[in-house]
């Protein structure tokens, strides 16, 4: 009768654990391009952007988040929709499209276009504070296609969260990805301006 007993304790216990684990789903999080057109004249260029390289520890699903200046922790029900770097990238393109006036500007890779100026990030800080702010550093790199010396930059930006949860972390990123890519518009404008 006690073995029986302890067997249906452990049934129950399994149960009550394994609900517990369903009641907690997953939450999937993408980031948006937020750019504002300036009012400048469009930018007559074409612009390929990628690859972009991010930390190793945020190079992963779950979300990744400061919880102390030396100390990360790694949520496991909230996670990004897709990979971090192709998010930046297309991101980053959307930007550009606005910031410059113009459709042509992809994240690559894509084999179609035989872009005018080709944008590589290296993403070394992407820090995600909940409840604070989205840490980014970004260094950057525009080439033209054709001839002319590269021209690099670095952004840092912090925005802050507007609310505690990971919907806000991941818009205050989305707007600190914005100002990287005005730093890049800027990069791209000016290079654009040398030729006429």
């Amino acid at each position: 009768m006690k073995k029986q007993i302890s067997h249906l304790v452990a049934i129950a216990f399994a149960t009550f654990f394994l609900a517990g684990c369903a009641s907690s789903p997953s939450k999937f999080y993408t980031l948006n391009s937020t750019a504002k057109g300036d009012g400048k004249a469009a930018a007559d260029c074409s612009v390929a952007v990628g690859p972009v390289s991010i930390p190793a520890e945020v190079d992963r699903p779950q979300f990744t988040v400061q919880s102390e200046p030396n100390r990360v922790s790694i949520d496991e029900f909230n996670r990004w929709a897709g990979p971090l770097n192709s998010n930046i990238a297309r991101v980053i393109a959307g930007d550009l499209a606005v910031l410059l006036g113009t459709q042509h500007v992809v994240a690559v890779p894509l084999a179609n276009l035989d872009p005018a100026y080709r944008v590589t990030i290296d993403i070394q800080r992407f820090e995600s504070v909940p409840g604070k702010s989205a840490n980014i550093e970004a260094v950057w790199v525009v080439r033209k296609s054709v001839g002319g010396l590269p021209v690099s930059g670095r952004t840092s930006v912090s925005e802050p969260a507007t609310g505690e949860g990971f919907e806000a972390l991941a818009a205050a990123h989305s707007r600190a990805l914005a100002k990287v890519s005005g730093d890049i518009a800027a990069a791209i404008r000016t290079e654009t301006e040398k030729k006429q």
